[in-house]
């Protein structure tokens, strides 16, 4: 629905209950930028307030109904920027930063450091998430501060304007999650680029990166940003350059879903599609919740970090401490070996453990720890391109 721009509240219960009709158990159901008065743009923020023409009793019927399936809810806010023509921009431009040095298209930024506009903000924020029964937040930031900060303060005072609105940002934050304890925060800036240290303290980023859908690129995104977080997430529709919307197709790819398999995935399945391969999809769903936990485990790279089309690519994440993890590997298009074999990590050599794949539970083998950790797991491939996902788990 264009992220929030065309949803009502018909549509997006329309949309939990296909994933309960269909048993695709989510854990969220996310409501992502548009849900409040604009001019025809997602961007057009600024009115921080539910737009009532679409949801006439607001966004408490949508988590009402999601709460009633077990379902929790998360709302989509960008509260750093202003666009033109919103209640900010019309009743508070004092507290709008202008900068004759800055790209205006996606408006200006908020003085968030002024601790007026912080406690407005906090208070405003708070209000939504209470009255509409929202149980994570998630934040946004989609516009270049620097020019803004610079133009506000003096040349000897250079830094100031920055250094007041980032304590501010965390201190909006560390207020909400005072507030309603236990919340969890989801943080965003046009994809994962404010994965700052600070900022991971307190959130983690759902959706790593905007360049979505493309099967290599999300191996080589996982490969990387797993070296530095340990949870992460992104989004799926299972199928290789399907577009976000619409897309009327039916098929489901395995090489797809492990590509962008990570310890948050984000379902964007076209619901009203029922052809779709949903029995595909439940058994994708449900092999991916099997190794799940184990993303929490040490992280170690088996192939370099190739981007040719014509390599393996492979990972592995475990806890020896439990004695499990798993192995995730991709036969890229245009490679011509089937099989290769990856020495694990972690492994406990005087043990046995059983291996199997992710997607075929029911086929398990037992294999010695020596023979995993020295001469290596084999993960055969013959389809172009393909990927497995095997699971391990010391047997006691």
């Amino acid at each position: 629905f264009e992220e929030m721009m065309n949803a009502t509240v018909e549509n997006q219960i329309q949309f939990i209950d296909r994933y309960v009709e269909e048993g695709i158990n989510i854990d969220a159901w996310w409501m992502d930028a548009g849900w409040y008065p604009n001019q025809g743009r997602w961007g057009d923020v600024g009115t921080w307030e539910v737009d009532r023409k679409r949801f006439p009793d607001g966004l408490r019927p949508i988590s009402d109904h999601a709460h009633a399936n077990g379902i929790k809810t998360m709302l989509w806010f960008e509260p750093e920027r202003v666009a033109p023509g919103s209640w900010l921009a019309s009743n508070k431009p004092e507290w709008v930063l202008d900068s004759p040095t800055a790209d205006l298209s996606w408006g200006r930024l908020l003085n968030l450091g002024e601790l007026e506009v912080l406690d407005w903000v906090t208070e405003r924020v708070d209000s939504i998430l209470q009255s509409e029964g929202i149980d994570w937040y998630r934040q946004d930031h989609n516009i270049p501060p620097l020019d803004f900060w610079r133009t506000a303060d003096a040349e000897d005072r250079q830094g100031i304007a920055e250094n007041r609105h980032v304590f501010a940002y965390l201190a909006l934050w560390d207020e909400l999650q005072r507030r309603h304890p236990g919340m969890l925060i989801d943080s965003c800036a046009s994809g994962g680029r404010r994965n700052d240290l600070k900022t991971m303290r307190r959130a983690v980023p759902l959706w790593r990166s905007d360049y979505a859908f493309v099967p290599d690129a999300h191996q080589q995104q996982t490969y990387g940003i797993a070296m530095w977080l340990p949870f992460f997430g992104t989004g799926t529709v299972a199928c290789e350059g399907v577009p976000y919307y619409g897309s009327g197709h039916t098929e489901v790819q395995g090489y797809a879903f492990w590509s962008n398999c990570a310890p948050s995935l984000v379902c964007m399945f076209d619901m009203r599609e029922k052809g779709l391969d949903y029995d595909a999809i439940r058994r994708l769903i449900s092999a991916r919740a099997e190794i799940a936990d184990d993303f929490l485990g040490d992280y170690y790279p088996l192939t370099p970090c190739h981007e040719g089309p014509d390599e393996w690519i492979a990972w592995e994440f475990v806890r020896p401490e439990l004695g499990r993890g798993f192995v995730t590997a991709f036969r890229r298009p245009e490679c011509a070996d089937e099989k290769r074999s990856f020495p694990l990590h972690g492994i406990d050599k005087d043990a046995d453990y059983t291996v199997w794949n992710a997607e075929y539970p029911d086929r398990k083998r037992q294999v010695s720890g020596r023979e995993l950790a020295e001469d290596g797991l084999v993960i055969g491939i013959k389809t172009l391109p393909g990927a497995e996902t095997v699971g391990f788990r010391k047997v006691e």
